[in-house]
Protein backbone atom coordinates (compact mmCIF):
# COMPACT_ATOMS: atom_id res chain seq x y z
CA UNK A 1 0.00 0.00 0.00
CA UNK A 2 1.05 3.80 -0.49
CA UNK A 3 0.00 6.97 0.91
CA UNK A 4 0.48 10.42 -0.27
CA UNK A 5 -0.28 13.73 1.38
CA UNK A 6 -0.37 16.99 -0.56
CA UNK A 7 -1.88 20.13 0.11
CA UNK A 8 -4.44 21.78 -1.84
CA UNK A 9 -5.95 25.46 -0.83
CA UNK A 10 -7.26 24.94 2.99
CA UNK A 11 -7.33 21.16 2.00
CA UNK A 12 -4.87 17.96 3.22
CA UNK A 13 -5.45 15.39 0.66
CA UNK A 14 -4.21 11.87 2.10
CA UNK A 15 -4.31 9.41 -1.68
CA UNK A 16 -4.45 5.65 -0.52
CA UNK A 17 -3.03 3.11 -2.89
CA UNK A 18 -3.25 -0.60 -2.74
CA UNK A 19 -5.12 -2.79 0.15
CA UNK A 20 -5.40 -1.49 3.50
CA UNK A 21 -5.35 -4.00 5.92
CA UNK A 22 -3.28 -5.08 9.48
CA UNK A 23 -0.15 -5.38 8.05
CA UNK A 24 -0.54 -2.62 5.90
CA UNK A 25 -2.23 0.40 7.78
CA UNK A 26 0.99 2.19 9.46
CA UNK A 27 1.59 4.41 6.55
CA UNK A 28 -2.29 5.23 6.62
CA UNK A 29 -2.37 5.91 10.57
CA UNK A 30 1.07 8.14 10.22
CA UNK A 31 -0.54 10.42 7.63
CA UNK A 32 -3.70 10.79 9.02
CA UNK A 33 -1.73 11.28 12.74
CA UNK A 34 0.13 14.22 11.38
CA UNK A 35 -0.41 17.44 12.81
CA UNK A 36 -2.56 19.88 11.06
CA UNK A 37 -0.79 23.08 9.24
CA UNK A 38 -1.97 26.30 9.69
CA UNK A 39 -5.19 26.94 7.68
CA UNK A 40 -5.73 23.61 7.15
CA UNK A 41 -9.72 23.15 7.72
CA UNK A 42 -10.43 19.78 6.08
CA UNK A 43 -8.93 16.67 5.67
CA UNK A 44 -10.01 14.28 2.17
CA UNK A 45 -9.16 10.76 2.13
CA UNK A 46 -8.90 10.22 -1.56
CA UNK A 47 -9.54 5.90 -1.77
CA UNK A 48 -9.88 5.93 -5.32
CA UNK A 49 -7.32 3.79 -5.99
CA UNK A 50 -8.03 1.53 -2.80
CA UNK A 51 -8.99 -1.65 -3.79
CA UNK A 52 -9.38 -3.31 -0.15
CA UNK A 53 -9.84 -2.06 3.23
CA UNK A 54 -10.30 -4.26 6.53
CA UNK A 55 -11.27 -3.40 9.48
CA UNK A 56 -7.97 -1.97 11.03
CA UNK A 57 -7.97 0.64 8.55
CA UNK A 58 -11.96 1.65 9.10
CA UNK A 59 -10.50 2.02 12.66
CA UNK A 60 -7.90 4.32 11.56
CA UNK A 61 -10.30 7.01 9.51
CA UNK A 62 -12.63 6.37 12.71
CA UNK A 63 -10.14 7.70 14.90
CA UNK A 64 -8.57 9.98 13.10
CA UNK A 65 -12.11 11.65 12.62
CA UNK A 66 -12.03 12.06 16.21
CA UNK A 67 -8.55 13.27 16.04
CA UNK A 68 -9.80 15.83 13.34
CA UNK A 69 -12.79 16.87 15.02
CA UNK A 70 -10.99 17.72 18.41
CA UNK A 71 -8.54 19.83 16.54
CA UNK A 72 -11.41 21.44 14.51
CA UNK A 73 -10.96 20.13 11.43
CA UNK A 74 -13.34 18.10 9.26
CA UNK A 75 -12.31 14.78 7.55
CA UNK A 76 -14.27 13.30 4.81
CA UNK A 77 -13.42 10.75 2.44
CA UNK A 78 -13.95 10.32 -1.36
CA UNK A 79 -13.55 7.71 -4.45
CA UNK A 80 -14.95 4.39 -2.39
CA UNK A 81 -14.75 1.40 -4.60
CA UNK A 82 -17.76 -0.64 -4.26
CA UNK A 83 -15.99 -3.99 -1.69
CA UNK A 84 -15.05 -0.79 0.54
CA UNK A 85 -18.17 1.19 0.43
CA UNK A 86 -19.71 -2.18 1.27
CA UNK A 87 -17.77 -2.42 4.49
CA UNK A 88 -18.72 0.80 5.35
CA UNK A 89 -22.75 0.38 4.80
CA UNK A 90 -21.97 -2.77 6.54
CA UNK A 91 -20.35 -1.21 9.68
CA UNK A 92 -22.94 2.35 9.67
CA UNK A 93 -19.82 4.03 8.74
CA UNK A 94 -21.37 5.60 5.88
CA UNK A 95 -23.76 6.88 8.24
CA UNK A 96 -20.83 8.60 10.69
CA UNK A 97 -18.27 10.14 7.87
CA UNK A 98 -18.78 12.44 5.05
CA UNK A 99 -18.14 10.03 2.03
CA UNK A 100 -18.07 11.94 -1.61
CA UNK A 101 -18.47 10.14 -4.79
CA UNK A 102 -14.87 11.00 -5.98
CA UNK A 103 -11.90 13.75 -5.23
CA UNK A 104 -13.21 16.10 -7.35
CA UNK A 105 -16.53 16.83 -5.72
CA UNK A 106 -14.86 16.54 -2.29
CA UNK A 107 -12.84 19.44 -3.34
CA UNK A 108 -15.76 20.94 -4.72
CA UNK A 109 -17.55 20.90 -0.98
CA UNK A 110 -14.70 22.10 0.15
CA UNK A 111 -14.59 24.64 -1.67
CA UNK A 112 -17.89 26.18 -0.96
CA UNK A 113 -17.83 25.35 2.37
CA UNK A 114 -14.74 27.99 2.63
CA UNK A 115 -16.69 30.42 0.53
CA UNK A 116 -19.38 30.20 3.16
CA UNK A 117 -17.18 30.65 5.93
CA UNK A 118 -15.43 33.74 4.10
CA UNK A 119 -18.50 35.50 3.69
CA UNK A 120 -20.06 35.19 7.17
CA UNK A 121 -23.78 34.83 8.11
CA UNK A 122 -26.10 37.50 6.25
Amino acid sequence: MRVAVRRGGAVRIVSVVGELDHDSADGLREALARPVDEGVRRIVVDFTDLRFCDSTGLNILLRARLDAEAAGVRLDVAGLRPVVARLFAITGADSVLRIHPDLNTALEASDRAASDHASGPE
